[in-house]
């Protein structure tokens, strides 16, 4: 098959050329949206990612231009109209799990980080400067983490911080037995986030999860709390979270998702005035710590990322059932 792969960088062409065999790739760097679909034209699926915007309009000229397929190399796709995409009759393929192990572990690194100030200290070491004033930190051992969502990453992350001797409760909409059996609590939202020193998100972008954290939530927190997220920008409100931050009832903010991330995100703007005050405003704070969607971004991930898009497009292609088809 002919694939127009959208959104490239260039760890993109190295993976993907590295497993690549029967398909034709066609690199852009451009973003899919309803005035760059054309691109595709003369292609038989496309290949996008988290920041592509696949709307209604989009997947329509996509099915003009003949697009049979659409493969995300991801495992979110609330980039996608499933609905336009189903009634259009394109399948939507993805990439369920890449290494979660990734992510779980990156979150882990931002709560070390948060906590122990590394990113600070580095910097003063730097430039010669070896005072150990106001960076001080907490033991992990013996804190309360809420966990909110106990997919793969989320039951992962709960092995970690347990490894950490930290008292972990979580909440879904349906336990994961057996991460309750190795001592995990499963709570109430409500409870958790009452208890909670630390929470953790490895919850899904939908109706019911998008900003999942806002006043009110924020307002049932303990004071000081520390906040993760590295799945889905939308689930924290983020003026309500400056808000939180400005009250001290956040006292650790870290991030490797942003709600506006597409504007900003995977690119080099250091040489640009950045419009967006709200990530401006996060920046200025000394206990928020912000990475650009860099989770998955391990030798691991990329390898599944690129072997599992590969594999659902050869099954597509050999009309076999598609195992990991959203739509």
């Amino acid at each position: 098959m002919k694939i127009a792969f959208f959104s490239t960088k260039s760890y993109d062409r190295e993976f993907f050329d590295h497993y690549v065999s029967t398909h034709e790739i066609i690199y852009f760097e451009a973003r899919l949206n309803k005035q760059t679909a054309t691109l595709a034209a003369g292609c038989n699926a496309v290949c996008v990612f988290v920041n592509d915007k696949l709307s209604r309009n989009t997947i329509l000229e996509l099915k003009k231009i003949g697009i049979q397929l659409i493969a995300l190399r991801s495992a979110g796709f609330n980039n996608v109209d499933l609905a336009a995409a189903k009634e259009y009759n394109i399948p939507v393929v993805r990439v369920p799990a890449y290494s979660p192990y990734a992510v779980a572990e990156h979150a882990m690194a931002l709560m070390l980080t948060l906590n122990r100030k590394t990113h600070k200290a580095y910097n003063r070491v730097r430039e010669g400067n070896f005072s150990l004033e106001r960076l001080t930190g907490f033991d992990l051992h013996g804190k309360t983490v809420g966990v909110i969502g106990t997919g793969k990453i989320g039951q992962i992350f709960c092995d970690i911080v347990m490894g950490f001797g930290c008292n972990v409760l979580a909440f879904d909409l349906i336990a994961h037995q057996p991460t309750a059996a190795k001592g995990v609590t499963y709570l109430p939202l409500v409870d958790i986030f009452a208890q909670a020193d630390i929470i953790s998100l490895h919850c899904p972008l939908n109706e019911q999860t998008k900003h999942i954290i806002n006043e009110q939530t924020i307002g049932m927190m303990k004071e000081g709390v520390m906040l993760i997220n590295t799945s889905r920008g939308a689930l924290i409100n983020t003026s309500d979270a400056i808000s939180g931050l400005k009250t001290g009832r956040i006292g650790y903010l870290g991030l490797d998702v942003y709600e506006q991330e597409e504007k900003l995100f995977f690119n080099d703007l250091s040489e640009n005035i950045i419009q967006d005050d709200e990530i401006l405003r996060l920046l200025s704070f000394p206990n928020v710590l912000i990475t650009s969607h860099q989770g998955f971004f391990t030798e691991e991930a990329l390898t599944q990322i690129a072997q599992i898009t590969l594999g659902n497009i050869d099954d597509f292609e050999a009309g076999k059932v598609l195992k990991n088809q959203v739509v």
